[in-house]
């Protein structure tokens, strides 16, 4: 989650990394970043370098979207709530955005989207309106990124992978419904 100002100098292409406290390892190449409360953007992790706080540059600061580096530190010490110590480890996560969420290819059944995508914002924001099923579907299809092989997995055959498609359609029915994503004119569903 980046705070709004933030996300929307991302999505502007003003930043280009995001810095954390402590020495953290993503778990995936691509992450969908999410800011005022909705999926903003999916962006691809091309770098990601640790230093001590110490050893922030005034780069580090400005692809961060920061003037200075005392603006980068007094940020994170409000974020993380106390003052940081200089020998902190930082690690400073590069961003590529790659497709933004806010006009989407109406032209493609699932409107560009990878399934895994459609699979994790549906989990992530239609929780509460979700059958077990669909969870179930949507769970898997975060691992696999395949309407075919959650067929397979979950149904026992690839035939069976239109109960797939129809969950992945009712899932990006629901977040265009919801304003959570959006098309260039609508949804033509």
């Amino acid at each position: 989650m980046i705070k709004g100002v933030y996300a929307d100098k991302l999505l502007e292409g003003r930043k280009t990394t995001t810095i954390r406290l402590g020495i953290v390892k993503p778990r995936y190449r691509e992450v969908i970043i999410h800011g005022h409360g909705r999926p903003l953007a999916k962006a691809e992790i091309v770098d990601v370098q640790v230093k001590k706080v110490s050893e922030l540059t005034l780069e580090d600061a400005r692809r961060d979207g920061f003037r200075s580096v005392r603006e980068l530190i007094e940020s994170l010490e409000r974020v993380y709530g106390y003052k940081l110590d200089p020998e902190d480890p930082v690690t400073i996560i590069h961003l590529r955005v790659k497709q933004r969420f806010d006009n989407l290819d109406l032209s493609d059944p699932y409107l560009g989207l990878e399934p895994a995508d459609i699979a994790r914002l549906g989990l992530r924001y239609l929780g509460d309106y979700l059958s077990d099923e669909e969870k179930r579907v949507l769970e898997d299809l975060t691992r696999t990124n395949s309407i075919r092989s959650t067929a397979v997995r979950l149904y026992g055959s690839i035939e069976r992978r239109g109960r797939v498609r129809r969950v992945l359609r009712r899932v990006l029915q629901e977040l265009l419904r919801r304003g959570l994503i959006k098309g260039e004119k609508g949804y033509r569903g």
